[in-house]
Order: C-alpha cells, then sequence, then structure tokens
C-alpha cells in the first residue's frame, strides 16, 4: 500500500532534525529547471502571478537566488521534518520511532511542485511553489505541463517495488490532479473526513487536513499494508461510515465537537 499527500506552506528550517536519516530527491535535475526559471522573475513579478504579499514573494526570489546543488544535511533537511501546518500537525513527525521512519519511507510519498514526488527523509531546501502555479517551462503553461507523466511513473515504479495494487489518496485535489490516474497501476482509495455540524455532517478544511496527518500516522504507527484496515481508524473521534462511504471514497465522521 502508497499513500501519497501534499507538502505544506509552512516550514521548519531554524530546528535540528532528530535523526541523521536522509536521502535524495529523484527529480533535482528537473527541480534546478524550475529554480533557473523562477530566478528570472522579479520579487514584483512573482507577487503577481503566484499571488504573494510582497514580503512572501521578496522571502521566496531569496529562497531560489540560494538555492543551489549539493544537497547535505547542512544546507538541506528532511521533507516530512521541514513541513509544517495542518497535516504534518496531524502526522506529529518529531515523534515518530525509527521502526515509524523506516515504514514511512518506504510506503509514504510526498507529491511536490517543486520536487515532484519526495521520500519523507529526502532532503530538501526551502521554498514555495504550489502545484496549481501557472509558471510556464519550455515544456508547456503549467506544472501539471511540466511534470508531465514523471510522476505517474514514479509511483508505478514505487507500486512495483512494493508489490502492491493500492494507493491511498490523501493529498488535496489540487496536487492529486499531477497524478495520470487512468495510466497509474493500482486501484484509488480516498479517504474523506467529515464532521458533525449543525446536525449535517461536512468537510471542514482545517479539520480534515489534520485528519489526514492523524490518518498517515495511524498507518505508520500500525504497520498497515492492508487496506481493509485502515478503517479501524480512530483518532481525533472519527470512526468509519460504511453508509457515506462509496468503493473509492472512504468516508470517515466525527460528532460534532464541544
Amino acid at each position: 500500500m502508497l499513500v501519497v499527500i501534499s507538502p505544506a506552506k509552512t516550514l521548519d528550517f531554524e530546528s535540528s532534525p532528530r535523526t541523521q536519516l536522509a536521502t535524495m530527491p529523484v527529480f533535482l535535475d528537473d527541480s534546478e529547471l524550475l529554480i533557473s526559471a523562477l530566478k528570472e522573475y522579479s520579487p514584483a513579478e512573482l507577487a503577481s502571478f503566484m499571488h504573494l504579499s510582497d514580503k512572501l514573494a521578496a522571502l521566496n526570489s531569496t529562497r531560489y537566488e540560494n538555492w543551489s546543488r549539493p544537497f547535505s544535511p547542512k544546507n538541506a533537511k528532511q521533507a516530512i521534518l521541514a513541513f509544517q501546518g495542518d497535516v504534518y500537525t496531524g502526522l506529529d513527525a518529531e515523534n515518530l520511532s525509527k521502526e515509524e521512519d523506516d515504514f514511512a519511507q518506504a510506503h509514504l510519498r510526498i507529491l511536490s511542485g517543486l520536487y515532484g514526488v519526495i521520500r519523507p527523509f529526502d532532503l530538501i531546501q526551502p521554498y514555495r511553489l504550489e502545484m496549481g502555479t501557472k509558471l510556464s517551462t519550455q515544456r508547456g503553461k503549467d506544472l501539471y505541463a511540466f511534470w508531465g507523466n514523471k510522476l505517474t511513473d514514479s509511483l508505478n515504479a514505487d507500486l512495483e517495488a512494493s508489490k502492491t495494487d493500492t494507493l491511498i489518496n490523501l493529498a488535496s485535489n489540487e496536487y492529486f490532479k499531477s497524478i495520470k490516474t487512468k495510466q497509474l497501476n493500482a486501484r484509488i482509495i480516498t479517504p474523506v473526513f467529515k464532521d458533525e455540524k449543525n446536525g449535517k455532517y461536512k468537510v471542514i478544511s482545517f479539520y480534515a487536513k489534520k485528519a489526514r496527518g492523524m490518518m498517515v500516522r495511524f498507518i505508520v504507527q500500525n504497520s498497515i499494508e492492508a487496506p481493509e484496515q485502515i478503517k479501524k481508524f480512530n483518532m481525533g473521534g472519527y470512526s468509519f461510515n460504511k453508509a457515506m462511504s462509496s468503493e473509492k471514497d472512504w468516508v470517515f465522521t466525527r460528532p460534532e465537537q464541544g
């Protein structure tokens, strides 16, 4: 079973990593091409087409200028420890054991606008580049065109290597759109998290993102490889709702919080 999630906008490159486990992203040559393209834009231009504040545009312009190879623990950090935000709050990677780290490295993939597909302990340098960004390159008008079939092929290779035919999609729509699902050699299951509000169940973004992270943590801590076992997920007060689920979308609901 392979699991995919999205990256986060919020990053932590100040605190020291808790482990020396570190690997290299597969698509660094492609990342370097994107960085070269991004360096051509002024902070004002970045602010415009990336919809950033002037402050964030200036910060990311500096990040692109400072981005350099080779990557090492001195100038980069493991992705799962660098990303912050709601999903990663739920995942709580800082408190995983070595065995859980190893399981995550084998079964979890993070989709990234800049790095393509990254394993949890692949080193990354600070960046901001959302998958939906319309960054024009020689490969096309946006990042979906830039990555083409590469991310799908990468996941297919991982599925084959791990001898599994199931992918658990815990990524956002923006990122999962980068995968050509008809070419993916896998059954795709998408967990959906709904909270009760005023007597009705609905997806509340903040809670759903955190629940995605908790689902990853549940899978990693329990070394889950059989999809049916994720129906036992019970973290944060959620439980599997068979009546609301379909073959592809597995719905987990939670009673209204006091």
